[in-house]
């Protein structure tokens, strides 16, 4: 089968790989009909998780058919329509009983992380049972692509972490797929102001249309002066911080209220500056999490009833075999006006 393969910092290669077998009994085989790329992606591309083993095939996001299942699959068989977990659980261990997937002892983020992904014809999915959802008949298979991974995302690492509550004013730094997921899916709590801040005007645009009621470009003005000036120097009750940056961090440090939260969804690569100086004494609560997708099966109902509408985040499709020009798009967003890539196999 053909696969897109990393091969160190900066180097990708769109090549033949072996098509992956059943290796546990627990396995499913699913052939890839529809993937995605996530900015995790790129921070792998970058060299920011020097972990990811030269010859890896990237990718933890689609949708598919099962090929074939392991013998102890009970839950599935070959020819069923599935949507991909990001985070692999055993449904076993202490962590996946505490709802903490993320960390299961055989799995968490393991696709194409510690093992082969999803930007590939074909995808071996372990803990199949726990780490497949089934797609009804007639479903979106586009707008599912984004249940594998951002909506669960930005909603559990964003929104529940943040305690965002009706009433609240809370910012979103970065409005990437991902700030705008947690743009999206924030509204289930009716916050009264939701600023989105961003150096990008296209996105800071399509934010506007996803519900932002303040949007601030902080490559043209001081985002920290605007936010204190919208809240009456109060600062925000919840700051979400999904970039991944030194800066962006920093920034919702500097924003945030007495009382309040900062919800870290970004990949941090580097180190950040902790202002325990500023905060220490401000009833500040920093939260950090890897989704657990605990929440996949309720955002699958609201997608399924039209209550959010995350396919308004597709903005490019390609063809599986064209993902090394994906990359250059999704890696140039603001010059392309990119959010979220489609890859149809």
């Amino acid at each position: 089968m053909k696969a897109l393969v990393y091969h160190g910092a900066g180097k990708k290669a769109w090549e033949e790989k072996p098509k992956p077998v059943i290796l546990k009994p627990t396995d499913a085989v699913v052939k890839i009909l529809k993937t995605t790329i996530c900015g995790t992606d790129l921070h792998i591309m970058k060299g920011d998780l020097p972990e990811v083993a030269d010859g890896r095939i990237i990718g933890h996001e689609g949708v598919g058919i099962i090929e074939e299942v392991g013998s102890a699959v009970s839950n599935f068989k070959a020819g069923d329509h599935v949507i991909i977990s990001c985070v692999t659980s055993c449904g076993k261990c202490e962590n996946c009983k505490k709802g903490m997937y993320s960390h299961c002892a055989d799995g968490g983020w393991i696709l194409g992380y510690m093992i082969d992904g999803t930007q590939a014809e074909y995808v071996r999915i372990p803990h199949a049972d726990n780490s497949l959802y089934p797609i009804p008949a007639g479903a979106d298979e586009e707008a599912l692509v984004m249940l594998s991974d951002i909506l669960p995302t930005g909603f559990e690492c964003g929104v529940l972490n943040g305690q965002v509550k009706p009433g609240d004013t809370i910012a979103i730094v970065g409005a990437g797929p991902v700030g705008l997921a947690a743009l999206l899916t924030s509204q289930f709590y009716t916050p009264a102001e939701i600023i989105v801040i961003d150096t990008d005007e296209n996105r800071l645009a399509v934010a506007k249309t996803f519900g932002a009621t303040q949007t601030i470009n902080s490559a043209n003005e001081n985002a920290v002066e605007k936010v204190m000036s919208l809240t009456n120097g109060k600062g925000v009750d919840t700051a979400i911080e999904a970039v991944g940056l030194a800066v962006t961090f920093e920034m919702c440090e500097s924003i945030v209220a007495a009382g309040g939260h900062i919800a870290n969804i970004g990949v941090h690569g580097k180190s950040v500056t902790l202002h325990l100086e500023t905060l220490w004494s401000r009833n500040i609560s920093i939260t950090t999490r890897l989704v657990d997708t605990v929440t996949t099966p309720m955002l699958f109902k609201t997608v399924q009833s039209k209550k959010i509408e995350p396919k308004k985040l597709i903005t490019h499709h390609f063809r599986l075999d064209q993902v090394i020009e994906a990359y250059e798009t999704f890696g140039n967003a603001a010059k392309e006006k990119a959010l979220k890539v489609i890859l149809e196999n």
